[in-house]
């Protein structure tokens, strides 16, 4: 998101696109910001999810702003072309934000509702994720500019599709048997 996103001002999602909104309104650093929107979501994450999910979630949050935070002052990767940074951009997010929810945790913000959604229904998260992310994408154009909100809205649903397919990727336990410790037998 810092390198790829947030340099376009293309949010990543709903508490990305609150971040845009409070960077835009008040100058406030994207990471201050995301860590700000996603802590707030914690309170929901410990009620709905259990202290053992917002515990996961808080470790998320952290690393998301902390990583935000080096890419987006330390590593300049953008290739300052907006589409390819775009598509690299949707692609890590889904990624990570797949891996995350697939073991019960959340990044923070609009993550913590979709997954709330997504046990309550049984439907994968990437669908509640994609709506609850569109009402807030149709508030920043009204307020910034319509045209981030085609690009966010192609971010949302290309890295939505990916947190759905990692989400529901069967892994046989014996490909990761070789993270696990090996011990002789004497």
């Amino acid at each position: 998101m810092g390198s790829f996103l947030f340099p376009h001002f293309i949010p990543s999602g709903g508490a990305g696109g609150l971040t845009v909104l409070l960077n835009y309104w008040f100058s406030l650093p994207m990471s201050i910001g995301l860590f700000i929107i996603n802590a707030s979501m914690l309170l929901i994450a410990v009620h709905y999810l259990g202290t053992s999910s917002a515990i996961g979630t808080l470790v998320g949050i952290t690393g998301t702003s902390i990583a935000v935070n080096l890419f987006e002052v330390y590593v300049h990767l953008s290739f300052q072309n907006v589409w390819i940074d775009l598509f690299i951009g949707s692609i890590t997010l889904g990624i990570g934000v797949g891996l995350l929810l697939r073991q019960g945790v959340s990044h923070g913000g609009i993550g913590i509702l979709a997954l709330i959604i997504s046990k309550a229904r049984r439907i994968p998260p990437g669908k509640p994720l994609f709506l609850i992310n569109g009402v807030i994408f149709i508030i920043i154009s009204y307020i910034i500019n319509w045209q981030i909100v085609v690009q966010a809205v192609i971010c949302q649903w290309f890295s939505t599709k990916i947190i759905d397919w990692i989400f529901h990727l069967h892994v046989p336990p014996n490909v990761l048997s070789f993270l696990q410790p090996q011990f002789r037998k004497k």
